[in-house]
């Protein structure tokens, strides 16, 4: 039996048995190892996105598994071989499928939100979204691709380039991937966070963290560029203070990141964008060639795992894990399916 954690609103979850869904033709059963929480999981949780989210609804897009079973026309993949899912279908025939930009398809059904997720044993999914994991990487560690796939496609978009500086304002799991993943480029990397757990965390992989409660972050990136400035700020916070900040510290044509999602409309010092000619990117989700540099960065340990892993709960313990999340003292939750034997890491 397929065991599945419901999310029926009212932030409550039913955990709950059903026949594990065949695969189609050109589909692919998934045994699920771990599936993690992110923060969009927890907006779900909280009603805010009861408006597109059909439930009850099995959630979680961030996961690791075992082929278990193929569609007849499936090739190259077989049972038993480690796997990640990209989690986007998109239509290939609206305006952004057309020019190339179908990861922000106008009709994106994003998996784990729009449809049903990884937050189950068994999951059924279309082949061409596999990702291979190598053997060196453990599960536990693979459920960490699809969150640093968004670091990756992120710093890609800002042609971050060895020997810029680069601001990361939020040190959530995406901010702290993002700082990786930064310095693996070999840009000098500075974290701005308020939260003190998270500027321990951060200390821990290494990065240079300043506290904006305590420090002029203006100031303190004034004297540390000698007065030139950031090359790349990444705004990870959602908050207008972050983006206030991110757009103070950037130097003359350096290139603001937004990466939060804000859900309403912030200030912006357009007259500082206007006189050092800054630029302004958006970043969403991720493309294929990000999930698969995801792999490499997890499987050298450029993008330390263990560090970022703060607890792991079993499938029917789904609602402490994610009030594990909400307590603001871990960084990275994930949810151990049951599907797959545990790993040692």
């Amino acid at each position: 039996m397929n065991v599945g954690a419901f999310y029926v609103g009212d932030r409550t979850f039913d955990v709950a048995e059903s026949p594990p869904v065949p695969p189609g033709p050109d589909e692919v059963r998934v045994d699920v190892a771990y599936t993690g929480i992110c923060g969009t999981d927890l907006h779900i949780l909280h009603g805010a996105m009861d408006g597109r989210v059909t439930r009850p609804a099995v959630l979680g897009h961030e996961m690791s598994g075992q082929v278990a079973e193929t569609g007849h026309a499936v090739t190259g993949w077989t049972v038993g071989d480690r796997v990640t899912v990209m989690p986007l279908a998109w239509c290939g025939a609206c305006p952004a499928c057309r020019a190339g930009h179908a990861h922000v398809c106008h009709h994106l059904n994003f998996i784990g939100i729009d449809s049903p997720g990884a937050m189950q044993s068994s999951w059924t999914v279309p082949a061409h979204l596999l990702v291979r994991l190598p053997d060196e990487l453990s599960l536990r560690h693979g459920a960490l691709v699809e969150p640093a796939a968004v670091a990756v496609h992120d710093v890609r978009r800002s042609r971050l380039r060895s020997g810029e500086r680069a601001v990361v304002v939020g040190a959530g799991p995406v901010g702290l991937l993002i700082a990786c993943v930064a310095r693996e480029t070999g840009a000098d990397v500075v974290v701005v966070e308020i939260e003190q757990h998270r500027r321990t965390v951060a200390k821990e992989l290494g990065l240079r963290v300043v506290d904006p409660t305590a420090t002029d972050v203006a100031a303190f990136v004034e004297e540390w560029t000698a007065g030139a400035g950031a090359d790349v700020a990444f705004e990870v916070s959602g908050a207008a203070a972050g983006v206030r900040t991110a757009v103070d510290v950037l130097a003359v044509r350096g290139r603001l990141v937004v990466v939060a999602i804000h859900p309403t409309p912030r200030e912006v010092n357009l007259h500082r964008v206007f006189w050092r000619e800054l630029e302004v990117l958006g970043v969403r989700v991720y493309q294929r060639t990000d999930f698969e540099e995801a792999v490499r960065l997890l499987t050298t340990g450029a993008v330390p795992a263990d560090r970022l892993i703060s607890a792991v709960v079993s499938l029917p313990d789904v609602s402490e894990a994610f009030a594990a999340l909400e307590s603001g003292s871990t960084v990275k939750v994930l949810i151990d399916c049951g599907a797959v034997a545990d790993e040692p890491v």
